[in-house]
């Protein structure tokens, strides 16, 4: 998991790589590096670290040599890591240097340990314990051989197994970049004169929004004038662009502190996107002609796939279409999905579920999926790699989302899983007109009650300053609320560094009850529905063993129980869990900044796993 970054032009090479790996740094990274043509030669710096400390070790470099920070205005790439194999290092660190061949390289090459074997018996020394240092050997060994770079790259390509993509340069050929594209996304700008690759489009969006998203299996050679498509064995392919239309003012932080904060606040008007075009409220009728699949009344069950809050936003969906549309519905974490042999047949429906669409076991998922039945996918990054593996796709047009830790992502993917159940309840003749005619109202007025909680933000502010040194945390829901109650819980991890717990509170008495005492702050998730009363009884039960209590919730009536209080106003029950994440991740945020942590780039974590 990393940012790749590479440019073919007259401009200065460094400022466009610094800025394309500022751009990428959301998706988590331990160490940076460059390398750039100067005076006919490659230079190549590399730092642990912040970006910061690669800035500094630059601009230290062209001061030595008495100029200012510069390139011959040629090719360039540049990476951010994120340790996978060996230690984060200055050695380890990308860009890495074999003969005339500089290399950089996103995912894991499963055979490395085989390929390293292979040519230390033919005398290659090794420097880092990285598996991206083969890959460098393995294009030095083939150039030697080959006198071409490009037929280098091809030649090389077949011998590496895994998921993986990469960028070459070398100082025989200064006026290139090879990019290849092996199951990690890679996405190419082109612009008058010069040429970009990145790992997302807001690397080098400044610049251009003329875009080709790199296919599995090609191979890439931009230059100057463009850039040049082929397969693995060299057969030429016709590129077909896209204009990309949101820019990067999308991706400021707007006056927030951090784009956690804004994210948050950005959800209302997220939540109209995602239902912009597809309502018609006088008729009750939702549209989704985004849907090609076929044969809804012989589907028998629908299978949803996801990983981490996209796994907890279909346990949602799970509640919503098995009421919506009388269909069983299973969940799998698409990393345990493609190892047990799990039971599909042609009528069922498998759903993906990703924010970023390039989820790597989410993709493998799919991609098993779709050799025997049809699947559809629920992304927010159009033309990503799981949007284009599915036979379907539904957008959420949440916008770009900056942060590691998801917000408006998972909002608007429950948005679109109400969506998508009332479709299948409409299809299937299950759901009622009355009942469709209710919820509607309720998702037309979700947005403006989403503003009236985020509007109350100070009572989370106060929250967060009474339980912010606390060292565990419970989080408690029933029925469709026991995910948010799981995705609140995760929020607190993910950016406060607090171990948190979310739990249907109906099994609260098979474990989780003894952790509870006076230095345990239980969050419980209080509906006006049925289950009212069974939580309020869970509740009483951590009172009386002087548990804290903070009650999200919809009833006004439980100061009796609840230490902290915060009011929710009245939803439909399906739509519940929109309104009930969004103090959970306003807590977690604001307890967040008291302890100093590092909110939008969370230790150890990247925003998009494309690897296993």
């Amino acid at each position: 998991m990393c940012g790749i970054i590479g440019y073919v032009g007259s401009k200065n090479v460094i400022p466009v790589l610094m800025e394309g790996l500022r751009r990428l740094s959301y998706r988590g990274y331990d160490s940076s590096g460059i390398a750039y043509f100067s005076e006919g030669a490659i230079q190549v710096k590399r730092a642990v670290g912040k970006l910061e400390q690669l800035e500094k070790l630059v601009l230290a470099g062209s001061v030595q040599s008495g100029g200012t920070p510069g390139s011959d205005g040629e090719a360039g790439i540049g990476h951010t890591r994120w340790a996978t194999h060996g230690k984060p290092s200055e050695t380890n660190a990308h860009p890495h240097r074999i003969g005339s061949i500089v290399l950089i390289h996103n995912g894991i090459i499963e055979n490395y340990l085989s390929l390293k074997q292979q040519l230390q018996a033919t005398g290659h020394l090794f420097v880092s314990e990285t598996d991206t240092e083969v890959c460098a050997h393995l294009i030095d060994q083939a150039y030697q051989r080959e006198g071409s770079l490009e037929r280098a790259v091809q030649s090389v390509v077949s011998l590496i197994h895994g998921s993986h993509a990469f960028c070459v340069i070398s100082e025989k050929e200064p006026g290139r970049v090879i990019a290849v594209r092996a199951g990690c996304p890679l996405v190419i700008g082109i612009a008058e004169g010069e040429t970009y690759v990145a790992s997302d489009i807001p690397a080098f969006l400044a610049y251009t929004r003329k875009v080709l998203f790199m296919e599995d299996g090609e191979i890439a050679v931009l230059t100057r004038e463009g850039v040049t498509l082929s397969d693995l064995t060299g057969q030429e392919r016709k590129p077909v662009y896209q204009h990309i239309l949101w820019d990067m003012a999308v991706a400021e932080k707007g006056g927030h502190r951090h784009f956690l904060e804004k994210e948050i606040h950005e959800q209302p008007s997220a939540i109209i996107n995602t239902l912009a075009g597809r309502l018609e409220h006088a008729s009750g009728k939702v549209f989704m002609e985004e849907i090609r699949l076929t044969g809804i009344e012989k589907c028998r069950r629908i299978v949803l796939v996801a990983c981490g809050t996209s796994w907890h936003a279909a346990l949602v969906g799970k509640f919503l279409i098995e009421a919506m549309a009388d269909l069983p519905v299973e969940v799998d974490i698409a990393s345990e999905f493609r190892y047990r042999n799990p039971r599909i047949s042609s009528d069922d429906w498998v759903v993906a579920i990703s924010q970023s669409g390039e989820t790597a076991d989410t993709l493998s998922a799919i991609k098993e999926a779709s050799k025997i039945t049809q699947t559809l996918s629920i992304c927010n990054a159009m033309g990503s790699s799981i949007s284009r593996a599915t036979h379907s796709v539904l957008y959420t047009h949440a916008g770009p989302e900056i942060s590691v830790a998801s917000t408006k992502a998972f909002t608007t993917q429950i948005m679109t899983l109400v969506l998508f159940a009332i479709y299948l309840g409409k299809k299937r003749n299950y759901l009622s007109h009355a009942v469709c005619t209710e919820l509607m109202e309720g998702m037309f007025a979700l947005p403006r009650q989403m503003e009236e909680i985020l509007k109350h933000e100070g009572q989370i502010v106060a929250i967060a300053k009474k339980y912010f040194r606390s060292r565990d945390f419970l989080c408690l829901g029933r029925g469709i609320l026991y995910p948010v109650a799981l995705e609140g819980a995760l929020k607190i991890k993910e950016i406060t560094y607090i171990h948190a717990e979310g739990y249907p509170a109906g099994e609260m008495k098979h474990g989780p009850i003894a952790l509870i005492d006076e230095n345990m702050p239980v969050i419980a998730l209080v509906p006006k529905d049925g289950l009212r009363e069974k939580i309020i009884g869970n509740m009483m039960e951590v009172h009386a063993r002087g548990g804290k209590i903070i009650a999200f919730t919809e009833d006004t009536d439980l100061s009796h129980v609840a230490e902290d209080i915060f009011q929710i106003p009245e939803v439909h029950p399906y739509l519940s869990p929109i309104l009930m994440a969004l103090p959970f991740q306003m807590l977690a945020y604001h307890m967040a900044v008291l302890l100093g942590t590092d909110v939008d780039q969370p230790r150890n974590l990247a925003k998009s796993v494309t690897v296993e």
